[in-house]
């Protein structure tokens, strides 16, 4: 048998390892800055989910509804909801309130009458209702955390919002105020003051109202409802308080007549 030759065994070895070093260099995973950018790539897609959320919310501050934080009072927890139309605040309630033996009474009492004057001062620069402290404190801190949710979504439109403004105090130069006829009724005559702006209700009042006895305790649960109630509908069609359907009767009549004046 012929042995093999020493420098044949040499060249072999060789090229054994040149073809080795190619293959691994054939399989090496690519790290350029295509495999970054493809990395990158999640991220930036869920930043993409997450800013439509922002553009619902700045919608939320021209038009929707924006919920204040619930506020811990002594008495339970009070929080406040706003109705946004245009940047105003169209309507105001309480969806969280103290309950329970006296604090029924007191919320019945307080809560109608601090929605009407959200609704009225466009702020939480609101009286307290005398004997609803409590209560009252709660709601105009809600109301002011809903105001900040507000401002803060509609923060990005402040161009817009410096233009808004002018037309608003044009807007509010424009505003009057009417009274309708006084409605006789079985326990006293009612009447109601409307403050009209842009045609629509900004404010609404009874300066009349049944007074003596029982009567104090019906005018003041029903009026600051039935206020609120013609704010919110922008017409005479609003819904009775039970207990007091003469006093709501003669209001709604004394309203659909000042709503007659004004749309004159």
């Amino acid at each position: 048998m012929r042995k093999s030759h020493p420098i044949r065994r040499v060249v072999l070895a060789t090229a054994a390892t040149v073809s080795g070093v190619v293959l691994l260099l054939s399989l090496k995973p690519a790290s350029g800055p295509a495999a970054a950018s493809a990395a990158g790539a999640a991220p930036q897609a869920t930043a993409a989910q997450q800013s439509p959320q922002g553009g619902a919310q700045a919608a939320g501050a021209a038009g929707g509804t924006v919920t204040g934080d619930a506020v811990q009072t002594q008495y339970g927890t009070v929080q406040v909801r706003l109705t946004v139309a245009g940047g105003k605040i169209t309507k105001s309630e309480a969806v969280q309130a103290p309950k329970g033996g006296l604090s029924d009474q007191k919320t019945a009492l307080a809560v109608p009458r601090l929605n009407q004057e959200a609704v009225a001062a466009q702020s939480a620069q609101i009286d307290a209702v005398s004997g609803a402290t409590y209560t009252s404190g709660g709601y105009r801190k809600s109301l002011q955390s809903a105001l900040d949710k507000m401002k803060a979504a509609g923060s990005s439109g402040t161009g817009s919002s410096g233009s808004s403004g002018a037309s608003g105090s044009s807007g509010a130069a424009q505003a009057r105020t009417v009274v309708g006829k006084v409605a006789q009724t079985q326990y006293g005559p009612v009447q109601v003051r409307i403050t009209v702006s842009g045609g629509k209700i900004a404010k609404a009042e009874a300066v009349q109202a049944p007074k003596g006895g029982l009567s104090d305790q019906k005018t003041a649960l029903a009026v600051p409802r039935l206020n609120q109630e013609a704010v919110t509908a922008g017409n005479a069609n609003i819904d009775s308080v039970s207990g007091a359907t003469y006093t709501s009767t003669g209001y709604k009549q004394s309203l659909q007549s000042a709503l007659d004046q004004a749309g004159g």
